[in-house]
């Protein structure tokens, strides 16, 4: 049987009343853009946060877009952001006219360095966006402290971080905002694209909200008080996203339950580096990512076996050809180089079944030894 990387129709499978019936709701009372269970959601996924406002948009992307764009981030500003991510991280402060900043990334926890972010800081940097890559909480009592000795803004890219923490405080409560994708994948998924900005500031709340609504005042949507943009969770992404969040616990343990499991099949095997948890955080492995010299020959001996695998990422954001115009070089980031050239991404998802795990664990072995 093939092991898909990430198993999105198990989890239908499971939950198939709850979600056929929310969908079933919407449909039958028309709500498709905004209404009761968007408002739902937002408060929902605020309480299950902790945070006092969620503010929905269109996708992960349109949440960092606005909350940068609604902090005053624009031309003349930089943002350090980390070396590796998707491209949203840094093409949304791009976007606000800013420019981003690389900062290489740590070994064993992948995140944005601190010590190299303090060393990219100068007089037009205006804000840090570190992000909690993997699900991994990026060390955010030394890059807080950045924030504050300089006075920076802080927002945090939580787009594969649901539920995780760092000593003791959900991920998205440390900055002025944090920011949440719901693409399909991620270990809260709607069935589209989907995104939410959660804060306590209650000024940004109400600028975010506007903004995403085309500048209008909420309740009325004729009052445009300064231009926005259309960015809009629809009720059938609400409401798929609402049935879906009272499992949210119980499928992050069986994540964690599936991590541990790895953990321990592969902790004899040489030349694999398995996840490091950082100290005082929870990880919540939206990816199962290891290291291995021998990268390629693993990936094939998996894919032979019907095993899907990934690699997040093969190049650092800043030596794409998007980011050629900023003259950076492969030797300004040793590490996510490191990474780039020896990761890759394992099957991983709450219904994942120990024999399945032993099977991508033997196709590993398999690829070793012909290294």
């Amino acid at each position: 049987m093939a092991i898909p990387l990430v198993d999105l129709k198990a989890q239908y499978q499971d939950i198939r009343t709850e979600i056929d019936a929310a969908i079933d709701a919407v449909v039958a009372e028309t709500a498709f853009v905004r209404g009761k269970y968007v408002d739902a959601f937002e408060r929902a996924f605020a309480q299950v946060i902790g945070a006092k406002h969620c503010i929905s948009c269109g996708s992960g992307t349109d949440a960092l877009f606005i909350s940068l764009r609604m902090l005053g981030i624009g031309p003349g500003h930089e943002v350090i952001t980390t070396a590796n991510s998707w491209i949203a991280t840094s093409e949304t402060i791009s976007l606000t006219g800013a420019t981003p900043v690389f900062a290489d990334v740590e070994t064993e926890h992948y995140c944005l360095d601190p010590a190299a972010v303090a060393a990219k800081i100068g007089p037009r940097t205006r804000a840090i966006l570190p992000v909690h890559l993997f699900g991994q909480p990026a060390q955010m009592d030394e890059l807080t402290q950045l924030a504050r000795e300089h006075d920076l803004l802080l927002v945090e890219d939580c787009a594969q971080a649901h539920l995780a923490s760092f000593q003791g405080t959900t991920v998205g409560l440390f900055g002025a905002a944090g920011t949440f994708s719901f693409y399909p994948s991620k270990n809260l998924g709607a069935y589209g694209d989907a995104g939410a900005i959660v804060t306590d500031d209650d000024d940004l709340a109400m600028r975010v909200r506007m903004f995403a609504n085309h500048g209008a005042r909420p309740g009325d949507k004729l009052d445009h008080q300064f231009e926005g943009m259309c960015s809009r969770m629809d009720g059938l992404q609400a409401a798929v996203l609402a049935a879906k969040l009272p499992h949210l616990r119980a499928w992050t343990s069986a994540r964690r339950v599936a991590a541990a499991r790895y953990g321990e099949m592969l902790a004899s095997i040489p030349d694999v580096t398995v996840p490091a948890v950082r100290p005082d955080a929870e990880h919540v492995y939206h990816v199962y990512c290891i290291r291995t010299p021998h990268r390629d020959r693993v990936q094939q001996a998996l894919r032979e076996r019907d095993i899907s695998t990934a690699i997040h990422y093969p190049t650092p954001l800043p030596l794409l050809t998007a980011y050629e115009r900023l003259g950076y070089a492969p030797k300004d980031f040793p590490v996510a180089m490191h990474h780039a050239q020896t990761v890759i991404s394992l099957p991983i998802y709450p219904e994942i079944t120990s024999v399945q795990q032993r099977q991508v664990v033997d196709a590993i072995v398999a690829g070793l030894r012909k290294a």
